[in-house]
């Protein structure tokens, strides 16, 4: 018999194993490689904490579940593993919802694992009981709740693959009282059989050569690089591709990073707050090919106006985005880094677009970005920049949504992938700061920086006490305009400036809070302060926060109003 037949005979002999039902669960966890659970106890999933007590597994006690799965996506963006949440039933779990949402619409692989009452009064609103499976249906890659001990091992086996096969997504894995205690036969050899669940990987060879065909012919083609790029850890590839046929790439939000942005042929963002030049290459190309990409609202715009010249080739890895918004000439489902792959190999002859090239290059110097210096007033962009500076664009940076966001997608040049950590379908205020905790746990030896604006980072401040007691070296830069941003700029730009509920009179005191949590904290009111503060964060081996007062009238340009395309940008450099 040979040494390897016995090494997976004996492999096979541990994992057969009577045991708990939790126990099963942390044992699954381990097989599966994870090294750090967000999560927070109560009633119902007590016999699982016990075990995470007994087996030493590395547990993160977030102070409110919301932390905790925000934590888990941030972990699992930057780490592409699955981040892993355990939270108890009724609210505990209830708390989650919006974590799962957020992560279902930007495809972050996730575990939830909710404790739930046992299956005895299962339907009789027992205390703390929540029908988690109904509520996170539509917002799950798929749904279990464990009937029996003797199901367990197969469902988180089944629930890893789904959560990071095809399109990423969270599983949710209900686990009622009962069955965690129960005991049964812990098997883990079964391989994963799900005849009804076999996403496409290759692409079909003749949807690639019609790709090539496309190019060759093209004058003005344009890629359009999503966060799909990103998750398949394609981004070497598109540069390749991306030199071998001269083709401008337009990035959207979740996209960024996946191709250097500063290279000749990065044109920006693209969509409501994108450049100049990436939007009108997307309104004047003449092929534009997505990748792992879904033509949402807010890159799109109107859609009647969408990239009316173009034929589109739409590259992903769910079939069912394509030709779910924009109408598709070349579909291709399959994996961006197969896909890429193939396309290299073809070799296929670039397309005669170096005047395109070279229209699009006078647009970027003509029509950059730009905002109005204002003596010793804060601009947020001029903080971006110098937060880019300061960091040397190595930092792996995380938003909450809302303006702050917007500037930091527009002015922090992303270079590398999984260095951009922001909620982009859902637009969920709170995750930035959370995210940034996972993101460090991901990378423990990365400068991780938390841009948040003052209202996104109420929701979930308490999660500084994770900072506290670890001394987790997370930098907290609040760009605090006293008000929700994009909120009072849309009041002002399309409801005749009433600012209603938009505007914070009274603020808390950040420095002194962050000093509640023994974090060193610093106010920054004027310009000349910006670079030696940054600095001064920067060198600071602990977790710092720093609240810069910038302007609050600051809006963000350009912008795309709603009901209008890409050729109708405001806001432009005059």
């Amino acid at each position: 018999m040979s040494t390897k037949l016995k090494q997976n005979e004996q492999s096979s002999t541990e994992v057969k194993q009577e045991m708990s039902g939790s126990s099963m669960l942390i044992k699954a966890l381990a097989e599966e490689g994870v090294d750090v659970i967000f999560g927070y106890p109560g009633g119902a999933i007590l016999p699982t904490y016990d075990e995470i007590y007994k087996t030493g597994i590395r547990h993160i006690l977030a102070r409110h579940e919301q932390g905790a799965i925000h934590a888990a996506e941030g972990y699992a963006r930057v780490s592409g593993k699955p981040g892993v949440c355990v939270v108890t039933s009724g609210p505990g779990a209830t708390n989650v919802v919006t974590g799962i949402a957020d992560a279902m619409i930007d495809s972050l692989p996730l575990i939830v694992i909710t404790g739930q009452v046992a299956t005895t009064v299962i339907g009789t609103d027992a205390f703390q009981e929540a029908d988690m499976i109904g509520i996170t249906m539509p917002i799950t890659k798929y749904s279990y709740q464990v009937r029996s001990v003797d199901e367990l091992p197969r469902i988180m086996k089944e629930a890893f693959h789904i959560a990071t096969t095809g399109r990423p997504g969270p599983v949710l894995i209900d686990l009622p009282k009962d069955v965690s205690l129960a005991t049964g036969l812990f098997d883990y050899d079964k391989e994963v059989d799900l005849p009804g669940y076999q996403p496409t990987f290759k692409p079909n060879k003749l949807q690639i050569r019609k790709v090539v065909e496309a190019v060759t012919k093209a004058k003005k083609p344009v890629i359009l690089a999503g966060a799909g790029v990103l998750h398949a850890n394609a981004s070497e590839e598109l540069f390749t591709y991306v030199e071998q046929q001269s083709i401008p790439v337009v990035n959207t939000l979740l996209g960024l990073g996946s191709f250097p942005g500063d290279h000749d042929l990065h044109l920006g963002m693209g969509g409501m707050h994108g450049t100049y030049t990436a939007n009108m290459a997307i309104h004047e190309s003449d092929l534009l090919i997505s990748i792992g990409a879904r033509f949402d609202d807010r890159l799109t715009g109107n859609l009647e106006h969408f990239a009316p010249n173009a034929r589109v080739v739409h590259i992903d890895v769910d079939p069912a985005e394509i030709g779910k918004n924009v109408e598709t000439e070349i579909p291709v489902v399959g994996d961006a880094k197969e896909a890429l792959k193939m396309l290299i190999a073809e070799q296929g002859e670039p397309g005669d677009n170096a005047l395109w090239r070279a229209d699009l290059g006078r647009m970027k110097k003509e029509y950059p970005l730009w905002y109005e210096k204002d003596g010793e007033t804060i601009k947020p962009q001029e903080l971006i920049q110098q937060i880019f500076e300061a960091t040397n664009g190595e930092a792996i940076v995380t938003t909450d949504v809302g303006q702050h966001q917007m500037w930091t997608a527009q002015y922090y040049r992303f270079n590398r992938p999984n260095r951009w950590v922001t909620s982009g379908g859902l637009g969920t205020m709170g995750f930035g700061f959370p995210a940034a905790i996972g993101a460090q746990f991901a990378e423990p030896d990365a400068t991780v920086v938390s841009v948040l604006g003052d209202a996104g980072f109420q929701m979930t401040a308490q999660e500084m006490s994770i900072l506290q007691e670890l001394n987790l070296p997370v930098k907290i830069i609040i760009v605090n305009n006293a008000s929700l941003g994009m909120v009072r700029q849309w009041q002002q730009l399309f409801h005749g400036e009433r600012y209603s509920n938009s505007l914070f009179p009274i603020q808390p005191d950040f420095v002194k809070l962050a000093e509640a949590y023994n974090i060193k904290g610093m106010r920054v009111e004027k310009l000349s302060e910006v670079k030696a503060a940054l600095d001064e964060m920067i060198a600071h081996p602990g977790p710092v926060l720093m609240d810069f007062r910038v302007a609050q009238q600051e809006n963000v340009y350009p912008m795309i109003a709603p009901g209008k395309g890409h050729h109708e940008m405001e806001g432009v450099k005059p």
